[in-house]
This record gives C-alpha cells, sequence and structure tokens, in this order.
C-alpha cells in the first residue's frame, strides 16, 4: 500500500512517500481504510526525536495517530464493527511504528468510535486526539462544573478550540488567549478571548479578578508561571506541553485513547455541542507540507491529509 514514513529523525524532508508495508489485521483489531488523518504537534515532534526518552521508535515509521475512514475487515474476535462502518479513532501504540499516513491502518478496537454522522471524513479525522486531550483534560482531571471560570491557550489551535466548545456545553465560562486575528473565531466558539504576550495577566484579571478556577495549559514555559499566578484559591492547574506544572502542584496529561470517551465526542458533534475548523486539507502526498504547517504555530483548528478513494481502490 501507499503511505508516508520516515527512516530517521529530521525536519519534514525525512518524510517520504512510497510504498509501505501493508498491516496485518490481529483478532482484535479492524482494518480501516482511511479518507483522512490529521497532523498534530505531536507528529513533529516525534518525527524530530523529542519523544525518544520515552517512545521507542520502528523504523521505518508511519507517522500519525489521527484517523477517519471506513472498516474494511474487522478482526476474527471483533464484534463491536462491521465491513462498512464509518469510524474515528485514535490509533496510538506505546511504540512509533504503524501509523495513521497511510492508505490502511489496522486499529485496535479500543481505539475507535463511531464517525459522527454530521461531519465530513476530514473534519472528523481533527476530533480524536484533540477532541480527546480537550475531554479528558477538563473533564477527568480539573474535573470542570457549571458556573466556573477556565482559562484556556491558544484558544484557536486544535485542542484549544474543541476546549473552548467542550466548556461552554459544560456550562462553564471559557476564557482563551489567541492572536487579535483569532478572537472573533473564539467568539464563535463560545469563548472570551484575550490576546497572549505582555500583559496577559492583567487581562485576564480584568475579567476575572478573583482568578480563575482552573487554567488549561497548552504553551508551557512563560505562559505557565503565569497561569499559576492567575488561579483562584483552590483553583486547579493542567497542562499537556510542560511537566514543571507539578510543581506548582497541577497536573500533567497526555492524551489515552479511551472508545467510550471518543464515543462521548461523537455525540457531542452530533448534537452540534463541538464541531472541528479545518483550516487546510492537502493530499496524503503532500505531507510533508502539512506538518510544515503545522510547525509554523498559527494554525486556526486542524490541518488534515487526505487519500484519494476511487484511485486507491482495491490496492490492499
Amino acid at each position: 500500500m501507499k503511505g508516508i514514513s520516515y527512516s530517521r529523525y529530521g525536519g519534514p524532508e525525512v518524510l517520504e512517500y512510497g510504498e509501505v508495508r501493508d498491516p496485518k489485521v490481529g483478532p482484535d483489531q479492524v482494518l480501516v481504510k482511511v479518507r483522512a488523518a490529521a497532523v498534530n504537534p505531536v507528529d513533529w515532534k516525534c518525527r524530530e526525536g523529542y519523544l525518544d526518552p520515552v517512545l521507542d521508535a520502528v523504523f521505518p515509521v508511519v507517522p500519525g495517530w489521527d484517523v477517519s475512514g471506513v472498516v474494511v475487515q474487522p478482526g476474527v474476535a471483533v464484534t463491536e464493527f462491521s465491513v462498512g462502518d464509518e469510524v474515528i479513532g485514535y490509533v496510538r501504540e506505546d511504540f512509533l511504528s504503524r501509523g495513521t499516513f497511510a492508505e490502511y491502518v489496522a486499529a485496535p478496537v479500543r481505539t475507535l468510535a463511531r464517525k459522527p454522522r454530521n461531519l465530513s471524513f476530514e473534519e472528523a479525522a481533527g476530533l480524536p486526539l484533540a477532541g480527546l486531550t480537550a475531554y479528558q483534560v477538563l473533564v477527568k482531571t480539573l474535573e470542570i462544573k457549571r458556573g466556573e471560570t477556565v482559562l484556556v491557550h491558544a484558544a484557536a489551535g486544535g485542542v484549544g478550540s474543541l476546549a473552548v466548545q467542550i466548556g461552554a456545553h459544560l456550562g462553564a465560562r471559557m476564557i482563551g488567549t489567541a492572536s487579535e486575528r483569532n478572537h472573533d473565531f473564539v467568539r464563535r466558539l463560545g469563548g472570551e478571548p484575550v490576546t497572549y504576550g505582555e500583559g496577559l495577566a492583567e487581562r485576564v484579571r480584568g475579567l476575572a479578578p478573583e482568578g480563575v478556577d482552573a487554567v488549561f495549559d497548552t504553551v508551557g514555559g512563560d505562559t505557565l508561571k503565569v497561569s499559576a499566578n492567575l488561579l483562584a484559591p483552590e483553583g486547579r492547574l493542567a497542562s499537556i506541553a510542560d511537566a514543571e506544572v507539578l510543581s506548582y502542584g497541577g497536573r500533567y496529561c497526555f492524551v489515552r485513547p479511551d472508545a467510550a470517551d471518543l464515543a462521548r465526542l461523537s455525540e457531542l458533534a452530533e448534537q452540534g455541542a463541538v464541531a472541528v475548523h479545518v483550516q487546510e486539507a492537502l493530499p496524503l502526498e503532500r505531507t510533508a507540507d502539512a506538518h510544515r504547517l503545522s510547525q509554523e504555530g498559527r494554525t486556526r483548528g486542524k490541518i488534515v491529509v487526505t487519500v484519494d478513494w476511487e484511485a486507491e481502490e482495491g490496492t490492499a
């Protein structure tokens, strides 16, 4: 089958489009015909070797953890899905090798849920990793309650934009940092935008003089330090970007595959509570360009790559 792979760590130039090994379908896996796969910052961080201390790489690596597609072959023990089911998945293993940037992926059923019927395959591909991250941090780690005030950083990005929507659905007041060009976008998501950078603390305190009940940090560094000082008494702090959060009494979070959480996200999408904004959709062979766009750090919503269904039919 065709796919993207890299045989060494490096920049986007190490990504190659061509033949990759066909996936084997285990007893509790399903073979998914990939329609779209989303790019996440963790993809290029893995590609550059930043996660090598915690994740083994079995080269050549097919990158990617997000997918939307159609089941074409269930494993012999699978009862949850049938041929033709449209699914989404956060298909992460505990090592780097068999990713989603290919024509097919063998996905464990524990990583999958049914695709929201009202989302395109491109939109649906952007939901799993970013949506699970937002959902697990807000619901399970920070335990956000109705009426609370929550500060989300990078509110126009993939994770942040979904966090604002999920938090608003939970009944929280969502304040989100964003560049001025994205303020209207954050408002449409249900958040109150504030410009990041120098003077952030004063701007947030102007909106929440008593401090915020919780902070969802997606940036780390100085932003994390500022965030800790913006908490109200008994406020909670979580970060997906900087383990230094532990020194402030907060929690470090790394998203986990969870079929029940993913199914809940699919329900929220079908209810219209969350939507996925796709900034750019590129064909699979242009994955390197998609990685470059992601690394620029100015993405509004998601960047996805697509696989041509008709052109690739019958290649398994």
